[in-house]
């Protein structure tokens, strides 16, 4: 039994915007504590066979300039690595190029701060059908992949894990995750009626109801 409403408020979401050489980009940022050494979560993070245990299997030349593959997932570049603070890779999915960047911060000697920014070349019209959280519900379910796998150790069954989100509990955490980052949008200064009607539609979408 996973605690829905606690999965959803141990998560921080930002909504906001970097300049890039190519151009202004759109960046959503999650935040989430752990009750882990950051040696541990950077661990879990870099290890190739503990990232397959709470995402999927991954495949690659895991060092800078090393290309990697996310089964049925992204592949991309590792471009930056300051093992055990920050890391930062190209993500290459569905044709578009966006890029990733992880920081970890140690708290104490068993909590850590992981904060991961995805940054994209987003264009209106595309902003305008999903907003943020097209990618954010996406990385909210892989933080709750991680959370539990730091908790206890255990590998991810990503049958059990699809079937979980197809149910009516998983429902909940995707429509609620879909909903924190609307008010994460409006936050950042984003229209309420322009970032809800993006919501709904990424809720729909995540739900496989009709918006």
């Amino acid at each position: 039994m996973i605690d829905v409403v606690h999965e959803i408020n141990a998560l921080q979401r930002r909504v906001g915007n970097r300049v890039l050489a190519a151009g202004e980009a759109r960046t959503v940022t999650i935040v989430r504590t752990f009750d882990a050494a950051v040696e541990d979560v950077w661990d879990a993070c870099t290890n190739r066979s503990r990232i397959s245990r709470w995402f999927v299997p991954i495949s690659g030349d895991l060092r800078v300039g090393g290309r990697f593959q996310l089964q049925g997932n992204a592949a991309g570049v590792i471009e930056r690595c300051d093992p055990p603070n920050s890391l930062a890779a190209t993500w290459e999915f569905g044709g578009d190029v966006t890029w990733i960047e992880l920081r970890l911060t140690s708290e104490s000697d068993r909590r850590t701060r992981f904060e991961l920014e995805h940054i994209a070349h987003v264009d209106a019209e595309r902003w305008a059908q999903f907003g943020p959280g097209a990618v954010g519900v996406g990385w909210d379910l892989t933080l709750m992949g991680l959370a539990k796998h730091l908790e206890s150790g255990d590998s991810l069954d990503l049958q059990e894990a699809a079937a979980w989100s197809a149910s009516a509990e998983g429902k909940q955490f995707l429509s609620l995750s879909s909903q924190e980052w609307c008010d994460a949008s409006v936050a950042a200064g984003n229209n309420r009626v322009q970032a809800q009607a993006a919501a709904d539609r990424t809720t729909a979408f995540y739900t496989g109801t009709p918006a």
